[in-house]
């Protein structure tokens, strides 16, 4: 499948900041799966810090991010599936870290067939959004080869525990979700052949 774009619109964020009143220590105690979410909407603040604990650009310079990658070939893709989060409309948004930016891929709020493509898991209707993790594998396996694709899952399980201990410092819960049809999730965010989703992250109040 080929994305298309005309015209695409485009989210810049609000810059992340860089403290909070909470330590690594605390968050890592705090740490855990949540599944049921409050019906009040995310603020745009709060999804711009998620992604960019998650991939975010942590050094200007190097162009290094977040979460280490191997090889810094950053084989990975962020996309927000958003339903309730202020200032934002309902629809598909690719996640851009240089510029730190959003932009839109689809129109509507797509939960509903998250929530189908992920085998009924409630969380995906009950969270206010949901942030999923995709990898583009030869970005990494045309440097490793076959051992590149484990590289690749390393990152995701360091990018996806980034966006837990954020949630933590936001009082935000999500819940990392494997269990999904990759052919459906695939159609919702118009990926490329060549990508492919592994993690379905649904965020929201607690």
């Amino acid at each position: 499948m080929t994305r298309v774009h005309t015209s695409p619109v485009i989210v810049h964020l609000p810059e992340p900041v860089y403290q909070s009143e909470i330590s690594v220590e605390e968050a890592l105690l705090k740490r855990r799966s949540v599944r049921d979410y409050k019906e009040g909407p995310l603020q745009l603040n709060e999804i711009s810090q998620l992604l960019w604990a998650a991939q975010g650009i942590t050094s200007e310079k190097e162009g290094g991010r977040s979460a280490p990658s191997a090889g810094a070939l950053y084989p990975l893709e962020l996309y927000v599936v958003s339903g309730n989060i202020n200032t934002l409309t309902a629809g598909v948004y690719h996640y851009r870290p240089p510029g730190h930016l959003l932009e839109q891929i689809a129109e509507g709020d797509k939960r509903k067939l998250l929530n189908a493509a992920s085998l009924m898991q409630g969380a995906m209707n009950q969270s206010a959004a949901v942030i999923i993790i995709t990898a583009v594998y030869k970005r990494t396996t045309r440097k490793y080869l076959e051992r590149g694709k484990r590289y690749v899952y390393m990152e995701a399980g360091h990018t996806a525990q980034n966006i837990y201990l954020q949630s933590v410092s936001l009082k935000i819960g999500t819940v990392v979700t494997g269990a999904f049809m990759g052919s459906l999730v695939k159609r919702v965010l118009s990926l490329p052949d060549d990508e492919e989703p592994l993690y379905l992250m649904p965020v929201g109040k607690i």
